[in-house]
């Protein structure tokens, strides 16, 4: 196993405990969803909003691990899994930290989600943008369209354009924690913003194509 991998690993067993050891402090109704205002507006039963995550972080653990296996060209994930497996610590961390911030809330600690989720997902999607520019073409990581897919050349300049919309992105995202009552909507804005990659690489296959490159 690789190191980080390690632990990630230990972050699934490190949710199970958190859950366990708090478990008869939670009330049998959990706040468990926050509207754009930051106002508690969904619950759910104590059992499963405790294992809810957990179990979730165990699955894509397990599917994490299997896709450099399976992948037909697995050799090019070799060549960027340490961008691969970092993005993957951090984004355990991230699910790990609103776990947490669920169970404090459920004890009277109540940090607002539109003060750490901004920044949260600012630093994710940052990092995104790191492992974007440095990811080789594959079947399951990266910005994967039927244009990156077919050609390298494709696959590598999207990735550099996509590096830099994911960074900008998460700069736009982690702006809102200056603005609480508005956070949602920087956090919301960076999703067409994220979609541009897919039109620019359509528009690099289609110019290869009318220059007879392809």
């Amino acid at each position: 196993m690789k190191k980080p991998y390690i632990w990630v690993c230990c972050l699934v067993l490190l949710s199970f405990l958190i859950s366990l050891y708090f478990y008869p402090m939670m009330p049998e109704k959990m706040a468990s969803h926050w509207d754009e205002q930051g106002r508690v507006n969904g619950y759910m039963n104590r059992t499963p909003a405790l294992l809810l995550l957990p179990c979730l972080l165990t699955f894509l653990a397990i599917l994490f691990l299997l896709i450099p296996r399976i992948d037909p060209l697995r050799e090019n994930i070799a060549k960027f899994e340490k961008y691969y497996y970092n993005f993957i610590l951090l984004l355990f961390l991230f699910m790990l930290m609103v776990h947490i911030q669920m169970i404090l809330w459920n004890l009277g600690i109540k940090i607002s989600p539109n003060l750490t989720f901004p920044v949260a997902i600012g630093i994710l999607f940052y990092y995104t943008g790191i492992m974007v520019e440095n990811t080789k073409r594959n079947y399951f990581i990266g910005i994967k369209t039927p244009w990156t897919l077919h050609d390298d050349e494709i696959w590598e300049k999207t990735h550099e354009v996509g590096g830099k919309v994911f960074k900008i992105a998460g700069i736009i995202s982690a702006i809102g924690v200056l603005n609480q009552k508005y956070a949602i909507y920087f956090i919301l804005s960076i999703i067409p913003l994220s979609l541009y990659p897919i039109l620019y690489s359509y528009l690099l296959y289609r110019e290869k194509r009318r220059r007879g490159k392809l």
